[in-house]
């Protein structure tokens, strides 16, 4: 009898080893499919992109530009999922499912890093931008509006250290990266405010500027006005986790 009952758990654990190790597997093919499809989208982008400015000398700075635009609203798209995924009213909506959210969430960090690098290193390259390579990484390196420059190069690095606590989550206890992760909205306000003061073509994009990011204060509001019993529960869980 307790010949059989060992064999059972036995094979109960072997099962449940094949699951994790499938989830990992599909977890990881997800992550590379992201990472391939953001890279093409991102090749194909770029070529139109140069056949539409070739000839023109500041070519490589609308380039840049355009990027950066495309960044920051990919990044107010993670950001707002983000809100979503720990909204107290998720539950309210089965569909899309948990799992895809996630991925979704996944996929659109990928798309976003992918168009803040091409971003970078454009306007990095371009002698007409007056940033480079030293002030798209150092902090008031920029000769060209150095503050709001700054406040892009801090954004980003925010969002990177957003984006590796996430990368930890299950290997750290969630009451470590959670909280860091939180930072993602301190690099979506310098994000921002950088997009609003260093581009010189704002006043077309004020709108844009304006209703994205009038609609994540929203969600947010919304999410932290919205607690309920459960949320404190989880959040209690978390920090013992």
């Amino acid at each position: 009898m307790v010949e059989h009952q060992l064999v059972r758990l036995t094979a109960v654990d072997e099962a449940k080893t094949d699951r994790s190790a499938t989830r990992a597997v599909g977890r990881g093919f997800l992550i590379v499919l992201g990472v391939a499809l953001s890279a093409g989208v991102s090749a194909w982008l770029i070529g139109r992109s140069v056949v539409a400015v070739s000839g023109d000398r500041n070519g490589p700075w609308i380039l840049g530009r355009a990027a950066g635009v495309t960044s920051y609203v990919l990044l107010m798209l993670l950001v707002a999922l983000g809100l979503v995924l720990s909204h107290p009213w998720r539950t309210r909506f089965a569909r899309p499912s948990a799992a895809t959210r996630i991925r979704l969430h996944i996929s659109l960090a990928v798309f976003t890093l992918a168009f803040v690098v091409l971003h970078i290193v454009v306007l990095a390259a371009d002698s007409y931008a007056g940033v480079g390579v030293k002030g798209s990484l150092v902090p008031m390196a920029a000769t060209y509006r150095p503050l709001p420059v700054s406040l892009g190069v801090l954004g980003v690095y925010a969002g990177l250290l957003a984006g590796v606590t996430a990368a930890l989550a299950g290997r750290i206890a969630a009451r470590v990266w959670w909280p860091i992760h939180k930072v993602a909205a301190v690099s979506f306000v310098l994000v921002w405010v950088h997009g609003l003061l260093a581009g010189s073509d704002t006043r077309p994009l004020f709108a844009l500027y304006l209703v994205t990011g009038g609609a994540i204060v929203v969600l947010a509001l919304t999410r932290y006005a919205a607690r309920t019993p459960r949320d404190a529960v989880e959040e209690l869980t978390r920090s013992r986790g």
